[in-house]
């Protein structure tokens, strides 16, 4: 199971360049290093890849 949500997550990210780029341009400096962020949403790939994305730019 945790390998086809892999899969699918992966084919979101592919239709979200947006944050693709976010990732490749700000991953390395972790610019919400610190932030914490909470949100209440409901939980389908897209906000898997959003959860990703600002989990890699340093956000808990």
């Amino acid at each position: 199971l945790a390998e086809w949500g892999r899969k699918a997550i992966d084919i979101a990210e592919n239709e979200m360049p947006g944050l693709m780029k976010m990732r490749e341009l700000y991953g390395q400096t972790k610019p919400l290093k610190g932030a914490r962020i909470a949100g209440c949403l409901h939980m389908t790939l897209q906000t898997a890849v959003l959860i990703e994305t600002l989990t890699a730019l340093g956000a808990e």
